[in-house]
């Protein structure tokens, strides 16, 4: 009897999350999808009310105890895809140059860099009984330490997907000889809640459901290639 496949994704509360929470549904796909507070996010609860496979937990990503616990639960569960889809922006004011808040640096790295890898490291066991045996994380084409021309004022979110960049290319480079591919992709600009608190303004704005579609054909297809892979499967200069 052929299963499901199983994929944990992170932060689905709304905007990717709950894109790729709907597209894996449909594709027939077991789907754990985590937020922080579910009882505050009713397109999801609604979501899960169609789809019987989809499955909700409460996870802050941010809380390292809270990720043991859910880690917990799912003991001797395959899980073949996992997706680190949950992501902070931060206030603008805070991570301008002049202000440079401390606090605001240390949530943001927490929930974007160290969240991520927290998250890979509990559920490995799971990862490694499943078929796929995928990790993802979701970066931002302003990881690029090439590409530094927009967005100047958001030092803290940048470097906190620089810094989750190379913690999954350290990744790649650890689990490889175990079989785990560790992918790294980009959504692209995406119009979602985040974005648009971000300031941007400029041209290329895409649904979100054409860039999650495009993420996951790069799932399927993931190699271990030390890129960063954007939704179209063009490369973001590192």
């Amino acid at each position: 009897m052929n299963t499901a496949p199983v994929i944990l994704v992170t932060g689905c509360n709304r905007g990717l999350g709950l894109e790729f929470v709907k597209q894996y549904a449909e594709l027939g796909w077991e789907v754990i999808a985590t937020a922080r507070e579910p009882q505050h996010a009713p397109e999801l609860s609604a979501l899960a009310a169609q789809h019987r496979k989809v499955t909700i937990e409460a996870l802050d990503v941010g809380d390292p105890y809270a990720i043991t616990e859910l880690a917990g639960r799912y003991v001797g569960k395959s899980i073949d895809v996992l997706l680190n889809n949950a992501g902070l922006l931060g206030d603008r004011n805070t991570q301008a140059f002049k202000h440079l808040d401390f606090n605001s640096f240390e949530e943001i790295m927490r929930v974007n860099a160290y969240g991520p890898l927290a998250i890979a490291r509990a559920f490995l066991p799971n990862i490694l009984a499943g078929q796929q045996k995928k990790i993802i994380g979701i970066t931002s084409g302003l990881s690029s330490i090439t590409n530094t021309s927009q967005f100047g004022n958001l030092y803290f979110y940048r470097m906190s997907k620089t810094a989750l960049n190379m913690g999954l290319r350290v990744l790649q480079v650890e689990l490889r000889e175990v079989g785990v591919k560790v992918g790294i992709l980009a959504p692209g600009m995406v119009d979602t809640r985040l974005l648009r608190s971000s300031g941007y303004q400029g041209s290329g704005v895409l649904q979100v459901s054409q860039s999650v579609a495009g993420v996951i054909k790069n799932i399927e297809r993931l190699s271990q290639s030390a890129e960063i892979i954007l939704y179209t499967g063009e490369t973001v200069p590192w």
